[in-house]
C-alpha cells in the first residue's frame, strides 16, 4: 500500500480546509455569538448564561489547531489524531441532526451549514483514517 502525491496532497488540503473552517468557527462564535443570533434572528434563544457558548466556541478552536497539526504532519503517524478529528464531526453531525428530527432546532442553518458541512468532513476524514490506517499496518508488518 503507497500513497499516492495526488492523494497525499488531496488530505493536506482536507485538514486545512478543516482547520480554517473551525478555527474561523471557534473566533467567530467566542467573540461574536450575539451578531450571528441577531443576524439569524433567534436572538431571543441565547441564554442568560452563554459560558457553554464560549465554551464550545474554544473547543472548536482547539480542535481546528489539532487540524493544522494533522495537515503539517506525518498523516501515518497522525492517524489517532485524525480519528479524533472525524469523531468530532461526528459528535456535531449527530447531535444536530437530532435536534433537526426533535423539531427543536433555534436555526436551520445550524443543520443545513454546519451539521451538513462536518458530515462532508466526517465522510472524507473517515476515508483518510482507514486509508492512513493500512498504511500504518502495512509498514508495521515489515
Amino acid at each position: 500500500v503507497h500513497m499516492s502525491a495526488g492523494r497525499e496532497r488531496w488530505y493536506r488540503i482536507l485538514f486545512w480546509l478543516a482547520a480554517i473552517y473551525d478555527l474561523t468557527l471557534g473566533i467567530v462564535f467566542l467573540f461574536f455569538y450575539r451578531p450571528v443570533f441577531e443576524a439569524l434572528g433567534i436572538e431571543d434563544t441565547l441564554p442568560e448564561h452563554t459560558s457553554f457558548l464560549s465554551l464550545i466556541a474554544a473547543f472548536l478552536f482547539v480542535i481546528g489547531i489539532a487540524y493544522v497539526f494533522i495537515a503539517r504532519g506525518d498523516l501515518v503517524r497522525n492517524r489517532d489524531l485524525i480519528a479524533v478529528g472525524a469523531l468530532y464531526k461526528l459528535a456535531y453531525f449527530s447531535v444536530a441532526l437530532w435536534y433537526l428530527i426533535g423539531g427543536v432546532y433555534p436555526h436551520i442553518v445550524f443543520f443545513v451549514v454546519f451539521g451538513l458541512a462536518d458530515l462532508a468532513f466526517l465522510i472524507a476524514m473517515v476515508e483518510c483514517w482507514w486509508f492512513v490506517r493500512r498504511l500504518g499496518d502495512a509498514g508495521a508488518a515489515q
